[in-house]
């Protein structure tokens, strides 16, 4: 079995898939290395994808393809249509990368909350005594603030338990009232919330859900930390809010257009705190994608049903 990995391995993932050279080729591709992507596609059975989109006419040339497997939860970068046309499965690891993406999201909102990238630039430049007095009226204590989360999957919940231990009172929302005495609708929770964090998929219906008045619901000194996608943000309205004080600070790890392009207005910004799309990218996380997807390879392998299937392919 041919697989067409697109990212670029370590040593830890190598070895991991050591034992499977028998009957697993594994063939690994950097995102942005389209030449070897599309030398290697029409030989591959099985895709594992992370976050380069696969779009219909990249299926189109994957004439052999069987199954493409999300290394994550979200397959919005996936044209899952097209899969299903083709009779092609498609499959992802709802849960996988949660643990690493909720340390990732507690990370974000410590450093916007505690001003850490102008406390860390300020220390460099030798300009960090005497202390800046504004830090005692603005710096907070997580276990003093009310987090809201937007979203309540297992990512969210897992933050949620993080949270709860650190003495904060946390709200969520989600679909309908589960009956949890935290569950809030969504413009009450933006309104009572110090810190609001983003937990969902990219829909049509949550495409730009947060913006201006979303953003205008939320306290001043607030902070907005998003770790699921970024067109779920109007980054236009939020880069609005930070310049004017309609808000006090962002942490993010998604982005509109990823990359990011040089010209984004958030890199000037000195209230945000970025990283490149990588709260889920950990040594235990890719561990466990590799489990996952080792696991749907043997069953494809030995003609049993696949897990996590996300679409209905006929046969």
């Amino acid at each position: 079995m041919t697989v067409l990995a697109h990212f670029v391995p370590g040593d830890k993932v190598t070895e991991f898939l050591a034992s499977q050279t028998d009957w697993l080729d594994v063939r690994y591709c950097a995102e942005d290395d389209d030449e070897t992507f599309y030398r290697e596609l029409p030989h591959a059975d099985v895709i594992w994808h992370v976050l380069r989109p696969v779009s219909a006419e990249d299926l189109a040339k994957a004439v052999k393809v069987r199954l493409v497997h999300k290394l994550g939860a979200g397959v919005n970068t996936i044209d899952v249509a097209a899969a299903t046309a083709r009779g092609i499965a498609v499959a992802n690891m709802p849960g996988a990368n949660a643990p690493s993406v909720a340390e990732g999201t507690l990370l974000l909102m410590l450093a916007a909350l505690r001003r850490l990238p102008e406390l860390d630039r300020a220390t460099r430049a030798g300009e960090g005594w005497p202390s800046d007095p504004t830090l005692g009226e603005t710096v907070r204590d997580i276990g003093g603030c009310t987090v809201g989360l937007v979203g309540y999957g297992s990512i969210a919940k897992q933050v949620e338990r993080i949270l709860v231990a650190m003495g904060a009172e946390v709200l969520h929302t989600s679909t309908r009232d589960d009956g949890e005495p935290g569950w809030r609708r969504l413009s009450a929770l933006l309104a009572e919330s110090d810190i609001v964090s983003l937990h969902l998929p990219l829909t049509e219906a949550t495409r730009g859900l947060i913006g201006p008045d979303a953003l205008a619901l939320m306290k001043p000194d607030a902070i907005l930390v998003n770790t699921s996608r970024g067109p779920i943000v109007d980054e236009a309205a939020l880069v609005d809010a930070l310049r004017t004080g309609g808000l006090a600070a962002a942490g993010l790890d998604v982005f509109s257009v990823e990359p990011v392009p040089a010209d984004n207005p958030l890199l000037t910004l000195g209230n945000v705190v970025l990283t490149p799309h990588v709260t889920w990218y950990t040594a235990d996380t890719m561990r466990r994608y590799l489990e996952f997807a080792l696991d749907n390879c043997e069953r494809l392998r030995d003609g049993r049903d696949l897990v996590n299937v996300v679409n209905q392919v006929a046969g």
